[in-house]
């Protein structure tokens, strides 16, 4: 299964950048992210850097591409429906791509996952999900 999930952030892709591309920081998603635990010594821009969400979701950063703007992670444990038993191998993948026209920032977040099931519980989950956190920088990152 898979989702795919876009808006346009109306700032340039640096300014984006530096707000996302940290793992371990989400100040600025303080509605969404109550709590952000780095695990480890990794620091949040370091392949393999562990961070567990509002005391529920475990993720690991699996790829971090500064020139490309480009970062991966996978869920690895939370709760129903994204504990371990319920999905495999979820794979996130956020990317920026820039509007030069107008100095914007296209912002893509893109997931897959099977489910652990045969009964395919985890259909429709990740959109609602990933929107969640990621759609809000539009808010905070205003002209």
């Amino acid at each position: 299964m898979a989702c795919l999930n876009f808006t346009v952030i109306n700032a340039p892709i640096e300014k984006v950048w530096e707000k996302i591309k940290e793992f371990h920081e989400f100040s600025w998603a303080p509605n969404v992210i109550t709590k952000c635990e780095a695990v480890g010594d990794k620091p949040g821009t370091e392949v393999g850097a562990k961070r567990i969400l509002n005391e529920a979701f475990h993720e690991t950063l699996t790829g971090f591409d500064e020139a490309e703007h480009r970062f991966q992670y996978s869920i690895d444990d939370g709760p129903s429906p994204l504990s371990k038993d319920d999905v495999k191998n979820y794979k996130g993948d956020i990317y920026l791509i820039p509007i030069t026209n107008n100095n914007t920032t296209v912002m893509t977040c893109k997931s897959s996952w099977q489910s652990a099931t045969d009964g395919g519980a985890t259909e429709g989950f990740a959109t609602p999900f990933t929107l969640r956190y990621w759609m809000m920088l539009p808010v905070i990152l205003p002209n």
